[in-house]
């Protein structure tokens, strides 16, 4: 089994899923006491958010380098970015380092076409929905069309995912809100499936709620990661 390298702390709340979910991936494909073998930097996140919505990508990007060259330097032979925004600096994470780099958007993407959905909902942080680094890959690579929520509907999905999910709040009004706006698109956009765009989403909202298709991007993302460890 391969030690995968965990960057995490985006928000710990995800971080803790992908812990579990990566651990019990292994368990069942194994069995027994089996469990995944990880190194994980875990980021103080207000440090992240702050450059965020401060747009200094840059210094962002250069604290996720450091933290990737740290794990490759402590023996992880993969790594995984626990999150679906701070892909957004994923080339140049990986031009960094010499390990590979598992990418959200490809096992999202491979999911999607697996599934036969042309037209998913997007949801998650406003920079994922409004920038290109992650729909453009999935349009590109994949021959996806995601589509966002308007103007108001992302204030409200990046909104929850700040000042709620990523502190551990989870709100029935949200969840409801959430589902009035995937029902709007699935109306008036031909959605035709769901990708929890971000990490945390998954807290809120899952197949359940809906006839579609529900992409959770962190379980996709650490099967994904499992398939390369246990390859």
């Amino acid at each position: 089994m391969k030690t995968l390298g965990l960057i995490g702390g985006m928000s710990w709340e995800s971080t803790a899923i992908y812990y579990r979910l990566l651990n019990e991936i292994v368990r069942e494909r194994l069995g027994g006491l089996h469990s995944a073998k990880l190194f994980l930097w875990s980021f103080d996140f207000a440090e992240i958010a702050e450059r965020q919505h401060a747009g200094d990508w840059e210094g962002a990007g250069c604290l996720l380098v450091e933290a990737a060259r740290r794990l490759e330097t402590g023996g992880a032979e993969g790594l995984v970015i626990c999150t679906n925004t701070m892909h957004k600096l994923a080339d140049a994470v990986q031009a960094a380092i010499s390990i590979p780099l598992i990418h959200i958007a490809d096992a999202t993407g491979r999911a999607v076409v697996a599934a036969g959905v042309k037209r998913p909902a997007l949801l998650a942080t406003r920079f994922t929905m409004e920038q290109d680094f992650y729909k453009g890959r999935l349009a590109d690579k994949y021959g996806i069309e995601p589509v966002v929520p308007n103007q108001a509907g992302r204030d409200m999905v990046h909104r929850v995912i700040y000042d709620e999910l990523c502190q551990g709040i989870v709100k029935g009004e949200s969840k409801s809100a959430y589902l009035d706006e995937v029902g709007r698109m699935r109306r008036d956009e031909r959605a035709d499936g769901v990708i929890m765009g971000c990490t945390e989403i998954t807290m809120l909202i899952g197949q359940s709620d809906f006839d579609v298709p529900v992409f959770d991007t962190t379980r996709i993302h650490a099967e994904a990661a499992v398939d390369f460890a246990l390859a």
